[in-house]
């Protein structure tokens, strides 16, 4: 009997793990120290400024603006790529440019308009 309930709590498990571990930006997950390459994390700042449209986090219009530059910048904690998109089409002038922060193996830290 104890062998069937922790077979079935086993098999439970794998069955629901895959769905816990999916969603949007997933495949932006990277693990180790490995650096990622410019074109892996402008492939996820893209979608990362999709999600946040999406979210209704940024306006509608910055769906269409494309990548200004990435670039590998010396972080709190080391090397960081800092990848930014300009939209001119926003009124304030203070938040014309959408920083996307990742660490140096492309992880998500953060997004922000002030690039700190």
């Amino acid at each position: 009997m104890k062998t069937l309930v922790i077979a079935s709590a086993l098999v439970s498990t794998l069955i629901a793990a895959p769905a816990a571990l999916a969603g949007e930006g997933g495949s932006c997950h990277f693990h180790g120290n490995k650096p990622a390459t410019e074109a892996a994390v402008t492939d996820c700042a893209s979608q990362r400024k999709a999600a946040l449209v999406k979210a209704g986090k940024l306006d509608a219009s910055w769906q269409a603006v494309k990548l200004d530059k990435a670039e590998l910048v010396d972080g709190k904690k080391g090397k960081e790529w800092k990848v930014s998109f300009k939209n001119p089409a926003v009124a304030d002038a203070a938040k014309q440019t959408l920083y996307v922060f990742f660490s140096q193996p492309g992880n998500f830290i953060a997004a922000n308009h002030t690039g700190q």
